[in-house]
């Protein structure tokens, strides 16, 4: 999914106000940071001038007065002492806005993934989501570190020194004034420049974490298949696009950065030794006052070669700005429900509508979905891949938003019901269930503090977990690695069906619970599912239809419709795709076109 790769000049002001909008919450915190900020700003300012009264009013004269120099050199040195413990807590107080602005940044991105819906998922990398939680984050880190910092700092010196130069000699001051639209033109075009260019950067590194997310999780199947040479390959390419879009921006840093400002600097430069040069023609000047304007000139370009420097952090960070509030703006938003009902799922009883669903707004993948599981009742769901069984699923547990059609729970559409409600009332165990990092108990209870660990026990004495958790090293306190790497199938299965009934679920949904089960551990599972099916409603897709036989309802689905409905042995009957299903899995037929 590419970016724009060019922002507007307002699109870059309203990214930089909705930053700074971060930055209310601390105004007690700010206005600290500022104090100190303004104090060491006016020792930058004073200081130049006590050496020009040294200049002019001792050394030049040859009035070298003990007292009073001892006076003017302590000042002085006392200055730079206070500046310097000044400038500790400065810079102590804007790392720590940064970082509580980042922190909260941070926690509304994170936030705002865990409410989007299945669908933006299904679109975007997860290494481009990592890039802006991460990356694009921190790059707004260094903007409040230093950027502010030294855009204010320099904004307060700047001032401070015109108002000592026209102090001085205001004609001087004014012929120095010259200088200031040259510097807002080279910034100014900088900005323009450089913005594309990061975001084409940013754009790649995204692409980078994205690479090398789906390259650690697929990293199985590509050393399988020998495909480390493509990956190297095409990672290879993004490195290569990120490394052009860098270089591109520091030629832009090379040519307008130090090299324009020093060049502005030497114009400045001749302005003043010109005008005393010409003035001491006809007039005396004070050696004071000419060290004063070069010192101040000279402190004049530092903040703004500092500004110049910090433009490209500045850039990176209203770049990053962009992604992250394009996701924080994303309204691909999980469906939402009306969360101030108080209705309770009490006997489970599922009502499929006339539903039908399109995940592109173009094709259907279901066509007028209608059937009723009754409270304690089995609904199977059978068919071919694509038919559409997974997304009759989805919409059950509210990962997707549908228009047409409705499902009611209990004689209630499904919207109705809290979201706390539907999770609690609903169990659902997938193919391929997930293991969290942490121990056995804490992916059956899911961290769910009321849970005692006698519930946890009995829930997977329940589903026969126990047998080889007891087994384990440390039993139910065993560490789990990232997704259960170090357990089987079936034993990642038992923990996540342990993990389902601990809840107590009124309604049960198994999304092909038993694909991928070896024999042995597919009875004990088979029971398991047994216990847990009793006294709730349960909606089941299987490939296998020896799981499904003595299931109340089998729909038998074909390209979105529901091509044949009744029990296991009605359908055999038939002699229709259900049964031509049958014989093809039980060996009768080698070969057959079960579609036809």
């Amino acid at each position: 999914m590419e970016e724009k790769i060019h922002l507007s000049d307002r699109e870059q002001r309203n990214i930089l106000f909705r930053l700074l909008s971060y930055t209310k919450p601390h105004k007690k915190l700010i206005g600290m940071a500022f104090i100190f900020l303004l104090l060491t700003t006016i020792g930058d300012i004073v200081l130049p001038i006590l050496v020009k009264i040294f200049i002019d009013d001792y050394l030049t004269p040859g009035k070298l007065e003990f007292q009073p120099l001892l006076i003017l050199g302590s000042t002085y040195m006392g200055i730079q002492i206070i500046k310097a413990i000044l400038m500790f807590f400065q810079f102590v107080k804007f790392q720590e806005l940064a970082l509580k602005i980042i922190q909260q940044l941070r926690i509304d991105v994170f936030s705002k993934v865990q409410s989007l819906g299945l669908k933006y998922f299904d679109q975007t990398p997860a290494g481009s989501i990592v890039s802006r939680v991460t990356n694009d984050t921190e790059a707004i880190k260094d903007m409040f570190v230093t950027v502010i910092a030294t855009f204010i700092q320099g904004g307060f010196l700047l001032s401070g020194i015109f108002i000592a130069m026209f102090i001085l000699n205001i004609k001087l001051g004014l012929l120095c004034i010259i200088i200031l639209p040259m510097l807002l033109f080279v910034m100014n075009l900088y900005r323009k420049l450089s913005s594309r260019f990061y975001l084409d950067m940013r754009e790649r590194l995204s692409q980078l974490n994205a690479k090398l997310s789906e390259s650690l999780s697929g990293m199985g199947i590509i050393q399988v298949f020998r495909q480390e040479k493509r990956l190297r390959a095409e990672f290879g390419m993004i490195n290569d696009q990120h490394y052009e879009a860098g270089m591109k921006n520091l030629k832009i840093d090379g040519l307008l950065l130090r090299p324009a400002i020093d060049l502005i600097y030497v114009l400045a430069l001749i302005i003043v030794l010109s005008y005393f040069g010409l003035t001491s023609l006809n007039h005396v000047i004070e050696i004071g006052v000419l060290y004063a304007f070069i010192n101040y000139l000279d402190r004049f370009f530092e903040p703004v070669n500092q500004m110049m420097m910090r433009l490209s952090l500045y850039q990176q960070a209203i770049v990053a700005g962009s992604r992250v509030f394009k996701l924080l703006d994303e309204s691909e938003l999980a469906p939402a429900q009306k969360e101030e009902n108080i209705l309770a799922i009490e006997q489970g009883k599922i009502e499929f509508k006339d539903l039908s669903f399109s995940y592109n707004g173009k094709q259907d993948v279901l066509k007028s979905i209608s059937f009723t599981a009754k409270p304690g009742e089995t609904v199977a769901l059978v068919g071919h891949t694509g038919s559409g069984k997974s997304s009759i699923i989805n919409l059950l547990m509210r990962f997707y938003e549908y228009e047409r059609g409705d499902i009611f729970i209990d004689g209630h559409s499904i919207r109705n019901f809290t979201k706390t409600e539907l999770r609690e009332k609903m169990g659902l165990v997938l193919q391929d269930p997930f293991l969290f990092f942490g121990t056995v108990k804490d992916n059956i209870r899911l961290h769910a503090n009321d849970m005692l660990d006698e519930q946890v026990e009995e829930a997977a004495r329940f589903v026969q977990a126990h047998t080889f958790i007891e087994k384990l090293d440390d039993g139910f306190d065993h560490k789990v690695v990232e997704r259960g790497t170090t357990f089987s199938s079936g034993q990642r299965q038992l923990i996540a069906f342990a993990r389902t009934i601990a809840t107590n679920p009124k309604i049960l949904v198994l999304d092909e619970a038993t694909a991928n089960i070896d024999t042995e551990t597919e009875e004990a599972i088979q029971t398991a599912l047994s216990k847990m099916r009793k006294g709730r409603t349960t909606i089941a897709i299987a490939h296998r239809l020896s799981t499904i036989q003595d299931a109340d309802l089998i729909l038998v689905l074909h390209q979105g419709e529901i091509v044949e409905r009744g029990t296991h042995q009605e359908l055999l009957a038939l002699g229709g795709l259900y049964h031509k299903m049958f014989l093809l899995q039980n060996g009768v037929v080698e070969s057959m076109d079960v579609v036809n």
